[in-house]
């Protein structure tokens, strides 16, 4: 007799390259994005319906503002949609080389929106990590990056988290909330190469890491040090991003990719699906981006 596995299917969704899930707290739903089908989703747990938007550019990141509305993290730039009609428009416009595109993004504690960028073929050092304000006030905060992935913060707000997905590491940062500074970046885990490509990840409400792992089946929990306590394995190789959620915030959503397997992906029927997980320990909302 087998353990049952630790996830459930939330939504059959076949994503090609399913990313960026969070919370939206004042509408009880998750959202994420699609990056090479070029959707905008979001899925209500409580109705079971999933919703989608198609766009024209591929969109890497989603976030709920707290005006209303959304923030994207577009193939040119960041984008902004109102909570009444949902047009379209551009706050700031971020093309770090000719042939980039960004990638993950998310909102600090005081909702700046943080975006990473990388070269289409990943070309090495043609990425960045950009800090963009609530008026669109634009800094680059770190250059040289290869695939500019996951964030978080502590839950004290006075660490960063951040994984350039190429170095096979989880790197820290020293963050002073008021100005949004981060420095004294050092790693806080080498990872195994054989673990696949660390990708996007969360911060739980004790103050752990939980890392999705591209290419390697599974999710992984990180002590604040950069201990390795927790394996969840998934039944997809190409595991993608992870966000809380869920009314008592202990809902695990895992997004993931469907596209270009190995083989045709015989053997990974829901490569791309999101799923649910309950690790038995609660996150937090995404913070809404203030803009």
């Amino acid at each position: 007799m087998t353990d049952a596995p630790e996830w459930s299917v939330a939504v059959d969704c076949r994503n090609l390259l399913g990313e960026g899930p969070c919370w939206d707290a004042p509408t009880g739903t998750l959202v994420w994005v699609d990056i090479s089908g070029r959707l905008v989703q979001r899925f209500d747990p409580t109705s079971g319906v999933l919703t989608e938007r198609r766009l024209e550019q591929q969109v890497s990141a989603v976030v709920p503002r707290a005006a209303g509305g959304q923030a994207l993290a577009l193939e040119d730039g960041v984008w902004l949609t109102d909570a009444d009609d949902g047009r379209l428009r551009r706050l700031v416009a971020i093309r770090d080389e000719p042939e980039s595109r960004l990638n993950d993004a998310k909102c600090d504690p005081q909702g700046r929106l943080w975006v990473g960028s990388m070269a289409h073929d990943e070309r090495p050092g043609a990425g960045a990590l950009h800090r963009v304000g609530p008026d669109g006030a634009l800094s680059t905060v770190l250059s040289g990056t290869t695939i500019s992935n996951g964030m978080g913060w502590s839950p004290d707000g006075r660490r960063m988290y951040y994984i350039d997905s190429a170095l096979h590491r989880i790197d820290v940062l020293e963050f002073d909330m008021a100005s949004g500074r981060a420095s004294g970046r050092r790693s806080l885990a080498d990872l195994p190469e054989d673990w696949g490509l660390a990708d996007g990840m969360t911060v739980d409400a004790d103050g752990h890491l939980w890392v999705a792992f591209w290419d390697g089946w599974a999710i992984r929990r990180f002590t604040p040090d950069g201990t390795c306590e927790r394996t969840i394995q998934l039944p997809v190789a190409r595991v993608t991003s992870c966000a809380f959620g869920g009314r008592d915030l202990g809902d695990l959503y895992v997004t993931s990719s469907g596209a270009d397997l190995p083989g045709g992906g015989v053997d990974q029927p829901l490569a791309g699906a999101l799923f649910l997980v309950r690790p038995g320990v609660t996150g937090f909302a995404a913070t809404p981006f203030a803009g």
